[in-house]
């Protein structure tokens, strides 16, 4: 299962860069997204990376947003900027299709 890592809490505008290590047989070749659920909220698709690196957003993060990986290490990043108080949220990782979840990493925007 994915390992999520590189949550905290971050001041409004500032920035904070999420780490995936997943197995090899995962992010070597599969789609990879982040995914975000926020307290009382449904899981919510944050962005996507194709094993050819294509990338895309949802609305909410575009812009502020980058989704990255590193096939040699087996990682994906999502590197946050500009962030917001509705940014808070356990980010989770995972494969398309998806595989097992991991416990994913605790981002909180507060003043």
């Amino acid at each position: 299962q994915p390992v999520e890592s590189g949550g905290g809490l971050v001041q409004p505008g500032g920035s904070l860069r999420l780490s995936c290590a997943a197995s090899g047989s995962t992010t070597g070749r599969n789609t990879m997204r982040w995914y975000r659920q926020a307290p009382g909220k449904e899981c919510e698709w944050v962005a996507t990376v194709s094993a050819g690196g294509f990338t895309t957003y949802a609305d909410s993060v575009k812009g502020r947003f980058t989704i990255s990986r590193d096939n040699d290490k087996n990682t994906v990043y999502l590197q946050m900027s500009s962030l917001k108080l509705e940014d808070t949220a356990v980010y989770y990782c995972n494969s398309l299709p998806a595989g097992p979840w991991g416990q994913g990493t605790q981002v909180t925007v507060s003043t």
